[in-house]
Formats: structure tokens, sequence, C-alpha cells
């Protein structure tokens, strides 16, 4: 039912590593096909990631290999960054999400439906040890964090979709990045989760334009170019930052040990090699 997987690695994976070993193990590809939902499964965290076109269509969430529904212990959150807007339907109740709103869908849901012509539905799931409710996150309800500066390039608007001060999950973190016109790097300096392992979604680039993100321990740093519609898996040990060709935006997704947005690490850029 996956489409890629993604197993744990440690910081000695980068030594010596090539171009193609590290997209291998950290890029995600091909999430989204006309018509169609992929998953990938990403070990860290026992994360998954998908993308869901439905176009015409009408798209359940698969269940897992053995037919036990995927959500029975996990959750789920959805972003629509499709142009138009569409529909997730949770065990026949159903939720309009319009252009960058958000669904949380808690633990034990069944059912789960996607449509809309115009929707592109991106989706992240984590291992759940409790049950909170399904919740509709639009956008203008959000108030966003606005971070960094015209200086040093990196101007951008954070919402918030889950966190505990906007939706309750069990260990579910996740929101939308948004990089003002004109700025390049989605945060600045980098930094890391020593107890939280995250993925990246990027999109909003042109067919042309490309994204160059950062990754490794600050004495060993490597980087991955990335095209639209592509995720980066960032374990606990590694930083992450990232510059783009051009404005864009961004999903991110946490799992761990815990739900403090601010619990990270930052690493000086005088540090980086």
């Amino acid at each position: 039912m996956f489409k890629s997987v993604h197993y744990a690695t440690p910081p000695s994976v980068l030594d010596g590593a090539s171009s193609a070993a590290l997209r291998g193990h950290y890029l995600v590809e091909n999430l989204f096909e006309a018509g169609g939902l992929n998953l990938a499964y990403v070990h860290q965290e026992r994360m998954i990631v998908g993308g869901a076109a439905p176009g015409a269509a009408r798209l359940p969430l698969p269940a897992q290999a053995d037919g036990v529904p995927l959500l029975a212990r996990r959750e789920l959150g959805v972003v629509n960054i499709g142009d138009g807007p569409g529909t997730v339907g949770v065990d026949g109740k159903d939720y309009g999400l319009q252009r960058f709103d958000a669904l949380y869908v808690g633990q034990g849901a069944r059912d789960i439906i996607f449509s809309g012509d115009g929707a592109r539905f991106y989706l992240a799931s984590t291992p759940a040890h409790s049950r909170h409710d399904t919740r509709l996150l639009p956008r203008d309800t959000i108030t966003p964090l606005r971070r960094g500066g015209e200086r040093n390039s990196n101007a951008r608007s954070i919402y918030q979709f889950i966190t505990p001060d906007t939706c309750p999950s069990a260990q579910l973190l996740m929101g939308l990045t948004e990089i003002a016109p004109g700025n390049v790097w989605n945060t600045l300096p980098p930094h890391r989760h020593e107890q939280r392992s995250e993925v990246y979604f990027y999109f909003g680039l042109d067919d042309t334009e490309r994204l160059f993100h950062i990754m490794g321990t600050p004495e060993e740093t490597r980087h991955i170019v990335v095209k639209n519609e592509e995720a980066v898996i960032c374990p606990s040990w590694s930083v992450h930052m990232g510059a783009g060709t051009s404005a864009y935006a961004f999903v991110w997704a946490m799992g761990g040990d815990n739900l403090d947005y601010d619990d990270m690490a930052g690493v000086s850029l005088a540090d980086l090699r």
C-alpha cells in the first residue's frame, strides 16, 4: 500500500554518501498523481505522509495490509494545497476545505473519503495513544506567527494548525509556513529537534524552480535539491533549513516525545561545516 518506505538512519549514513543515496533515504517523491492517492512510510516516528489528487474521483484512505482501518491506532492531519476547494468525508460527515485549510482526524476514524476536482490534499499521520475530536481548521481562523525579516531574506508566516493551543492531538504537530515574496529561506538560523522527527513538504515552486534543503550534523552538512511537491525527512539529529530560487510554502509535520512547538535546538551559522 506504500509507494515508498524510508528507514530510520544514524548520522553515520552521511559518511561518503552520494546524492543518490541521500535522496533515497530522505527525499519523498511522487506523492501526487491525477486521480490517485499515494502514501509513503517513514520509520522515524512511524510517520506516514501522502498526497491525494481526487480530480473527478472519490478516493478512500486505504486500510492497512491486514484490513484494519489505517487510523485504528493513528491520527491524521490534512492540508488542502490545491487551487480549488475539496471535501474530506470522515465516517459519513463531510468537511469542506478551501485552499490552505486543514483538518485533524482523530484516532479510530474508519471511513475517510477525499473528493474535489481542484483540491490536492497533503496528508501526515502518526501513531496515537489517545483519541481526540476531529476538527476543521480553516486558515483564516489561525493567527499566524510572523518570523524573520527582509534583511535575511526569511520573512515568513507560520500557521500552527495542530498544536496544543489550536487543536489537541496525541503526538502529531502540523502547520503551514508561507515564505513572503522576495524571500527564500524557510528558517534561519537552522535548528534541530532532539525529541522529535519532522517532515517538510515543499510546494508552490514552478517546474523550473528548485529548493536547496540543508541537512546533516552541524559538522557535516549535506544538501538535497528538491522540486515542487516533494518532501524531505528531517531526523532528530539533523539540522534543517532550506532556500529556494523563489518564494514558496511548506507543510511541516512532527511526531515524537512532546507537543512543545518551541522545543528546538538552534544552531549557529558559524558552527556549520
